[in-house]
């Protein structure tokens, strides 16, 4: 049982005696710090029970407190808000039960723990992918894995948007020009191949455009009816229709980037359970939309498209299938959905997806609720603002986005020019210095993406993001080589008793702090906030530092403090990997 659960038991206590009032749940609030104390109970709820002032009422509390629980030395009151004091006992306790304990502040999955499915990524397949998925993986992924910290069951999953006009527009700029290119002959990823056909269609449909407006014709019809655009729209009747060559060629190409985004995924990190594919989930979703018209959910209007009235519900009318029979986005969405919770029965799902796409997913849980499937209350878009970048906006088919594998490579040579800068690596070999700068880096793009309030849209600066100095990766990173370098020093100390010892005003500052870790694993897990944990670490790190440079860990007044201070220090070095673990981002021994 923790400090706060005992004094928690002691609080409902206090109530029960001093004013008859029974309670289950007791809040309490980490204390300012321009007031002394470390944890704060609001007594504002019980003033009805105990017919006094929010301070008298706070005082009596107290002093039940001081005098019953060993934990409580001393309160002070500010208004309705009683400061409690903790003694050292509890923290010194604290960190020797607990300063080895592997994956602290993780629980444990069990046959009772709720079952999660996290999507993300969910790139298409007519590009790499860009700075936009960057953020999307290393948020979907670290959500994931602070959920599973959390103890709940995840599943990792992608959706792929391997159909539709945009691969299609690829598909046939590469039969019109591509003259039997492949990766193996051109020497690119998959995914760039198909990319840079996808921005030749751009090309040269822009020029179809612009001779049919010379023609006279407007704007918006010769964006209709240019060649490109029709033959691209008649591929994907075609494809639809099952035609034998159209879909050799789609499967060959899609094959390409698939190849291409493995290759990334490897490189940033991220990994998928399961992986989904639009071509087969679209198929179940038309099945759903005959049904649901049958049902009255969907009507039908006079050209054939299929439709969903949510004006009831403030909102308005929703296509969900073409005139001519082809799904939209939405019919996709509401099959993949439904053949999730039949596979695997998942208590909830978790949509990662840019904040352009908020309307979107209101309307598809909306849609899968009218349905009647009692799991669509269980969904929930993880909303996200976009990146920006010093230079301005990214655009596909203009080909000016930031691809997420260069963007790695400039990571890794911005962490070696800093480092070579610093003179910090000359005892290392070319080999380690080359795994270090990839280390630093990626720990400093990952940390620099997701410290940020996912629904923040977010500037990102590559040489702002690596700096050894401020919250940022490498600065937590090289705390934590610094630690190991002390604990190396210190070689095996022998083991004290050290929970009689009073405890120095930095020391219980940190332990008080890396007592706060479980709690901060579940507030980040309910939230979905990879940030809470960033911003916990980079706190962490502040504070060992404060520690380090106020008191002797190696040459400490006697061997009992110092056993305790090494424990101090192996333990947030512990917390540290963990916490940077649950982001993505490893952390070295030395730098």
């Amino acid at each position: 049982m923790d400090i706060q659960q005992n004094i928690s038991i002691g609080v409902v206590e206090a109530l029960k005696s001093l004013y008859d009032l029974e309670v289950e749940l007791i809040d309490f609030q980490p204390t300012r710090k321009d007031f002394d104390g470390d944890l704060t109970l609001v007594v504002f709820p019980y003033l009805r029970s105990s017919r006094k002032g929010p301070e008298q009422t706070a005082v009596e509390i107290g002093e039940y407190l001081k005098e019953k629980l060993n934990e409580v030395e001393d309160f002070n009151v500010v208004k309705g808000f009683l400061n409690l004091v903790i003694s050292d006992k509890p923290y010194v306790d604290f960190l020797s039960e607990n300063s080895s304990v592997n994956n602290f502040g993780f629980v444990e999955v069990n046959e009772n723990s709720t079952s999660t499915m996290v999507e993300y990524s969910s790139p298409n397949t007519n590009k790499p992918l860009h700075l936009g998925h960057i953020r999307n993986n290393l948020l979907g992924y670290s959500v994931a894995e602070i959920i599973k910290a959390s103890g709940n069951k995840v599943y990792k999953t992608q959706i792929i948007n391997d159909r539709g006009i945009h691969i299609c527009k690829s598909m046939l700029a590469w039969e019109k020009f591509g003259e039997g290119a492949t990766p193996e002959s051109t020497g690119l990823k998959g995914d760039k191949l198909v990319g840079a056909y996808y921005v030749e269609f751009d090309r040269a449909y822009k020029v179809e455009v612009k001779e049919l407006v010379n023609g006279g014709m407007e704007q918006k019809e010769a964006e209709k009816r240019a060649p490109l655009m029709l033959e691209a729209q008649q591929m994907l009747r075609s494809w639809e229709a099952k035609d034998a060559e159209v879909i050799k060629l789609w499967e060959m190409m899609n094959k390409w980037v698939y190849d291409g985004f493995e290759v990334t995924y490897n490189n940033l990190g991220v990994d998928f359970d399961k992986n989904y594919y639009e071509s087969n989930t679209y198929l179940l979703g038309k099945e759903i939309i005959a049904k649901g018209i049958e049902k009255g959910v969907f009507f039908k209007k006079e050209d054939g498209s299929v439709w969903c009235d949510l004006t009831a519900e403030g909102l308005d009318e929703k296509i969900v299938l073409r005139s001519d029979g082809t799904a939209v986005y939405m019919t996709q969405d509401i099959g993949t959905a439904i053949e999730r919770a039949i596979e695997f029965g998942v208590d909830e799902m978790i949509y990662t997806v840019g904040n352009e796409q908020d309307y979107h997913f209101k309307v598809l849980f909306l849609i899968l609720d009218k349905l009647g499937y009692d799991w669509a209350k269980k969904l929930y878009h993880l909303s996200y603002g976009m990146v920006d970048l010093p230079s301005g906006k990214m655009k596909s088919r203009e080909g000016t986005v930031v691809d997420a594998d260069d963007l790695m490579v400039e990571m890794t040579d911005t962490a070696r020019a800093i480092s070579e800068e610093l003179g910090k690596l000359e005892e290392y070999s070319e080999e380690k210095k080359a795994e270090l700068y990839t280390e630093i880096g990626m720990g400093a793009l990952k940390y620099f993406m997701l410290k940020v309030d996912p629904k923040k849209r977010m500037l990102f600066d590559p040489k702002e993001s690596i700096d050894f100095n401020g919250n940022t990766g490498p600065f937590i990173q090289y705390t934590h080589a610094r630690i190991k370098s002390i604990l190396r020093k210190a070689g095996d100390v022998a083991k004290a008793d050290y929970t009689a010892l009073k405890l120095h005003d930095k020391e219980k500052e940190l332990v008080k702090h890396l007592m706060n870790y479980p709690n901060v694993i579940q507030l980040a897990a309910k939230n979905y906030s990879p940030a809470l944990i960033a911003n916990y670490s980079y706190d962490l790190v502040k504070l060992y530092n404060s520690f380090y440079q106020n008191v002797s860990i190696l040459k400490a007044e006697d061997e009992v403090v110092k056993s305790m201070r090494v424990d101090i220090s192996a333990f947030t070095a512990s917390v540290i990997a963990s916490s940077m673990k649950l982001l993505g981002i490893t952390v070295p021994e030395r730098m």
